[in-house]
C-alpha cells in the first residue's frame, strides 16, 4: 500500500473520531437542558454521564481481540454504523431508562475507535511515524469536541435536543460511503510489523500493566473535562448554554491539536537519535505537568482567563500520540489491537468513576473546585507507571 493511501486512510479515521466525539459529547452539550426537561438532579446526571463508558469500557477486550483477528474494513464500518443510528434514536427517548439504554448502545458501537485504528496505525506506519500517525487518528475526537460544541450547542437551543440527536446521528451514516470505497478489502502486514518469534507475554506482562495504570490518570482527567466543562461553565460560571459552547472550544481545540503535535516532537526527537522510550516518556511527562493550569483557572473569577487557564491545561493532549505509540513499541505486534483495547478498557474505568464521583463532589460541596483537584491528581499519580514500569524492549524488525 502506498504511503498516499495509508495517510489517506489516517484521514478517514480522524474523520471517524469527529464523528465518534459529536455523537458521545452531544449529551455533555446538552445536559443542562436535557436535565430540565427530564428533573434530573447533579447525581442523576453524574449517572447518565457515565453510562456509556458501561458498554464502551467492557467492550475494550472483545473488541480489541476482533481487531486483531478481523477485517477491518466491515468490522469497523458494521460498528459506526451501530454508533450513528442509536445517537439517531436517542432522539426518541423521552425518560431516563431510554436515554441510559440508548447511551449504552452507543458505547458498544463506538468500542471500534481506538482499538481499531491502533491496529490499522501499527500496520500501515512504520515507528518514526506512529507517535504523529497515532496522534492524528486520536486527535478527531477532541477536534469534535472543539469544533462541534459551539455546533451542537447551536442544534440545542435552535431545534431542540431531541432533533439534534436525530440530526447528528443520522447524518454520520454518510461517513461510511468513503470508507467502504477507499479501505481495501485486504490489508496485508508488511514483513517489518510481522509478529517477532519471541513468546506471547502473559496477560500480566509489566508493559501492559504500566500502560494502564497511567492510562487510567490520564483518562480520568480528559473525562472529567469532556463530562463536566460545559455544566461547569452553566452552572458555575452562569454562562448561557451557547456562551459556553463558545468557550469551551478553546481547551478541546487545544487538547486536540495538542496530539499530533506531541507525537510529531517526540518523532523529530526520535529521528535526532534519542531513544524512543525516552523521548515518548520525557513528552509524556511536559504534558500531565501542565494540568497545573487547572487549579489556577479553577480560582480565577475573570471568566474568559480562567477558560484559557483551562485551555493550557488541555496541553495534556500533548501525551496522546505517544502513550499510544509506546504501546505500539513494547506490545507484540500481533496483539496491537487486544492491548490498545486493554488499555482503552483501562482509561475508560476512569469513564465511569470520574462522572460519578464528580457529580458527588458537586453534591456535597456545593462547588466543582474538589473535583478538580482530584482530577488532577489523579493524573499525575500516573506518571511514575511509565518511567518505573514501563520497560523498553530490544529493537527488531517491527519496530524498524
Amino acid at each position: 500500500m502506498t504511503a498516499r493511501r495509508s495517510w489517506t486512510i489516517a484521514a478517514l479515521l480522524f474523520v471517524a473520531g469527529f464523528i465518534n466525539y459529536l455523537d458521545r459529547a452531544i449529551l455533555s452539550v446538552a445536559v443542562p437542558v436535557i436535565a430540565v426537561d427530564l428533573h434530573l438532579g447533579p447525581a442523576a446526571k453524574g449517572v447518565l454521564l457515565s453510562a456509556f463508558f458501561w458498554s464502551y469500557a467492557i467492550m475494550q477486550l472483545p473488541m480489541g481481540w476482533a481487531s486483531d483477528r478481523f477485517n477491518l474494513k466491515w468490522l469497523y464500518a458494521i460498528a459506526f454504523a451501530v454508533w450513528s443510528l442509536a445517537c439517531g434514536f436517542t432522539g426518541f427517548a423521552t425518560t431516563l431508562t431510554a436515554l441510559l439504554v440508548m447511551r449504552v448502545i452507543l458505547g458498544i458501537g463506538e468500542s471500534v475507535y481506538l482499538p481499531g485504528g491502533m491496529k490499522v496505525v501499527s500496520v500501515l506506519f512504520q515507528t518514526k511515524d506512529r507517535g504523529l500517525a497515532s496522534g492524528l487518528v486520536n486527535c478527531g475526537t477532541r477536534a469534535g469536541l472543539a469544533l462541534g460544541a459551539p455546533l451542537i450547542a447551536w442544534l440545542v437551543v435552535t431545534f431542540g435536543w431531541h432533533n439534534s440527536f436525530f440530526i447528528l446521528g443520522f447524518s454520520s451514516l454518510l461517513w461510511l460511503i468513503p470508507w467502504l470505497l477507499i479501505y481495501p478489502s485486504h490489508v496485508a502486514v508488511p514483513n517489518n510489523v510481522r509478529p517477532a518469534a519471541t513468546g506471547r507475554p502473559g496477560w500480566l506482562d509489566r508493559n501492559l500493566l504500566g500502560l494502564c495504570i497511567g492510562h487510567v490518570g490520564f483518562s480520568y482527567y480528559w473525562y472529567l473535562l469532556v463530562t463536566w466543562l460545559p455544566d461547569y461553565l452553566v452552572e458555575s460560571r452562569h454562562m448561557t448554554l451557547q456562551r459556553a459552547g463558545a468557550y469551551t472550544v478553546i481547551p478541546f481545540l487545544v487538547f486536540s491539536i495538542s496530539e499530533p503535535l506531541g507525537g510529531w516532537l517526540a518523532d523529530r526527537l526520535i529521528r535526532a537519535g534519542w531513544n524512543e522510550s525516552r523521548a515518548r516518556k520525557g513528552v509524556i511527562t511536559l504534558a500531565f505537568l501542565t494540568s497545573l493550569m487547572l487549579l489556577i483557572g479553577g480560582r480565577t473569577a475573570e471568566d474568559t482567563s480562567a477558560v484559557l487557564l483551562i485551555g493550557g491545561a488541555s496541553l495534556v493532549g500533548l501525551a496522546t500520540g505517544n502513550i499510544l505509540a509506546l504501546l505500539q513499541r513494547v506490545a507484540p505486534p500481533n496483539e496491537v489491537g487486544l492491548w490498545t483495547g486493554i488499555l482503552n478498557f483501562a482509561g475508560n474505568l476512569s469513564g465511569i468513576v470520574a462522572p460519578v464521583v464528580t457529580g458527588l463532589l458537586i453534591a456535597r460541596t456545593g462547588s466543582y473546585y474538589p473535583g478538580f483537584i482530584v482530577a488532577v491528581a489523579v493524573l499525575i499519580a500516573g506518571l511514575p507507571a511509565y518511567w518505573f514500569i514501563v520497560r523498553d524492549r530490544a529493537p527488531t524488525a517491527s519496530s524498524a
